[in-house]
């Protein structure tokens, strides 16, 4: 195995800031046609509170794998830092 344990980590690390940034983009794509929707209902509860709504579950589908991947970050650091160092 030409890669070693750091090499893969950091590679999965990489692919997952540009996943990341590519889920930012796709939240704001999201968001747009709903903004719109309440704009075009003219300001109603009903199309304010439902375009919350989806505001929301939007903001969560972006937030949610933004905390997942601090904690990934963080466990992975942690078993890293513990791992016995290998004698070559």
């Amino acid at each position: 195995m030409s890669f070693s344990l750091t090499t893969f980590i950091g590679l999965f690390f990489k692919a997952g800031a540009y996943a990341l940034i590519f889920n930012e983009v796709r939240g704001a794509v999201l968001a747009v046609p709903v903004l719109y929707a309440m704009y075009q209902s003219g300001g109603s509860a009903m199309a304010i509170w439902l375009g919350m709504c989806s505001l929301a579950g939007i903001a969560l589908s972006v937030i949610v794998p933004i905390v997942a991947a601090k904690r990934l970050e963080r466990f992975a650091m942690e078993k890293l830092a513990t791992a016995p160092a290998k004698a070559g």
